[in-house]
């Protein structure tokens, strides 16, 4: 195959480049020469993706957190879908949260990831679609593979990212989160999901998930699906602030829906809007802020996953 491989070498803190160097011969080894392009800007990989779509790559192997990931798949797609539906996308983790190889099951380590992919094993999975204004106020869309959260959470993401990550993701996401939590004001959000659900709500954070782990780790989602066409929409409701310090473990043990005062809606078409500036984390960045819409988009995606999900 024809694999490009795109390397975000200042992921995770900087250990993404070092991680990659360490296995790079092995990686070399088991596919031939490689074909590799390094970011050094953002942005930069979605760009580099789209250009090896259209040279005609057979595969495309992202090296890199979830924020490079969420590039790389944003150079697959356009405003119509997928650019070249065919084409595969492969994932080595080596950024600060790596939250989607949670719901993929996936080893951070790269040659433990080669192990559980080769031969390789695909499945369409679903993106979310979102249209958002950015922090100047001008309309973008996006596309997002894991989850887009917003209010605490792009509080949160946006500490992360402005910090040198080198308590690595737990830790760094944690500390930001107690930080975030102490300083935070709940916000008022009208929230449209389909035509079951329209409401404004007092919230702390609303998570749109495709996949199940965002935030080094907190388990928002667990009955998201990344193939059954449906946005799991999670929303930490109007708690005082030592209820949130009491539930806060719900966010990791995977019994976040066993509080009345945590509501759990699927559907395909999220609307949410408010007076208040309420900032967005999708994938692991922090792109802007409310209003937004999102779509789920099936299946549109064939990405290579460990073999025991297949």
């Amino acid at each position: 195959m024809k694999l490009q491989f795109i390397i975000n070498p200042m992921a995770g803190g900087g250990r993404a480049g070092k991680s990659w160097q360490s296995v790079r011969n092995d990686v070399e080894r088991l596919f031939g020469t490689l074909r590799e392009s390094y970011t050094s800007l953002p942005g930069e990989a979605t760009v580099l993706a789209r250009r090896s779509l259209l040279e005609g790559c057979d595969g495309i192997v992202c090296v890199g957190g979830d924020g490079t990931l969420n590039e790389v798949v944003n150079g697959f797609m356009n405003d119509q879908g997928p650019l070249r539906p065919e084409v595969l996308l492969a994932y080595f983790p080596c950024g600060t949260g790596c939250d989607f190889i949670r719901t993929l099951r996936q080893s951070r380590n790269i040659l433990e990831t080669l192990k559980g992919i080769l031969p390789f094993h695909t499945k369409n999975i679903d993106l979310g679609r979102m249209r958002y204004r950015d922090h100047r106020g001008a309309p973008l869309s996006r596309y997002f593979h894991n989850i887009t959260s917003f209010g605490l959470g792009g509080e949160v993401n946006n500490r992360v990212n402005r910090s040198r990550k080198r308590l690595g993701g737990f830790a760094s996401f944690l500390l930001a989160t107690g930080v975030s939590l102490l300083r935070y004001e709940k916000k008022r959000i009208r929230l449209r999901v389909d035509d079951r659900f329209d409401e404004e709500i007092r919230s702390w954070n609303i998570a749109v998930a495709n996949g199940q782990f965002h935030g080094g780790g907190m388990w928002v989602a667990p009955d998201a699906r990344i193939d059954d066409g449906l946005l799991h929409v999670t929303v930490l409701g109007d708690f005082s602030f030592p209820e949130v310090l009491v539930q806060l473990p719900r966010l990791y043990n995977g019994k976040i829906y066993g509080h009345r005062k945590i509501l759990n809606i699927s559907g395909r078409h999220i609307e949410a809007l408010s007076d208040e500036t309420v900032l967005i984390d999708m994938d692991g960045e922090q792109p802007g802020r409310l209003p937004l819409s999102i779509d789920i988009i099936p299946r549109c995606l064939s990405m290579v996953i460990p073999r025991d999900m297949a």
